[in-house]
């Protein structure tokens, strides 16, 4: 997926329903605050959205633009309309969305998780996907090796969860990289 793809989505998204603000909780945030993302961060065919102010309609982005729709077999991309409650990022996620508002988007503004959220909550899924998701974005350099560190206690997670997560953080940092 590219940015303009996303835009798209965006757009698209607000009109099914009926709704300006979408927030995108999935691995495709990262082009909210990084548009030129490198490709191997961008191979999902999918972005994880809910409108804003009514998580309930979700349901009418996923019937109109999910996997499957007519809008994924014309645009080989689509929308996985989801809850609030599936991104599992640090407290007070909210206040650190990055905006997307331009003429693609319609005057919809897309709200797209922080980078340090987004990786959080990627460990907190921890699937394999998701770990070569934070190695990508801890090798370009897209995120703060230490911010990651100190957001890590504000996960929704068990300490033992969080301690778990912290660890493989640092593994893959290195001695250098996590101060």
């Amino acid at each position: 997926m590219q940015r303009a793809h996303l835009e798209h989505i965006i757009r698209a998204a607000a009109k099914a329903a009926d709704e300006r603000d979408i927030v995108i909780v999935g691995s495709q945030a990262i082009l909210g605050q990084f548009p030129d993302a490198p490709e191997s961060m961008l191979v999902s065919q999918d972005a994880d959205v809910f409108p804003r102010d009514h998580p309930d309609r979700a349901d009418e982005i996923d019937g109109a633009l999910g996997d499957g729709s007519q809008f994924h077999a014309t645009f080989g991309y689509y929308a996985h309309g989801v809850g609030p409650e599936t991104a599992k990022a640090p407290a007070g996620w909210e206040a650190r969305l990055v905006p997307v508002c331009n003429q693609n988007t319609g005057g919809a503004t897309g709200w797209c998780l922080e980078a340090h959220d987004l990786i959080l909550a990627k460990g907190v899924a921890g699937r394999d996907r998701d770990w070569d998701f934070i190695d990508n974005a801890l090798e370009h350099e897209l995120v703060d090796p230490a911010r990651l560190l100190s957001l890590v206690d504000d996960l929704p997670v068990s300490k033992a969860r969080a301690g778990q997560i912290r660890r493989s953080l640092e593994a893959r940092m290195g001695p250098t990289r996590a101060r």
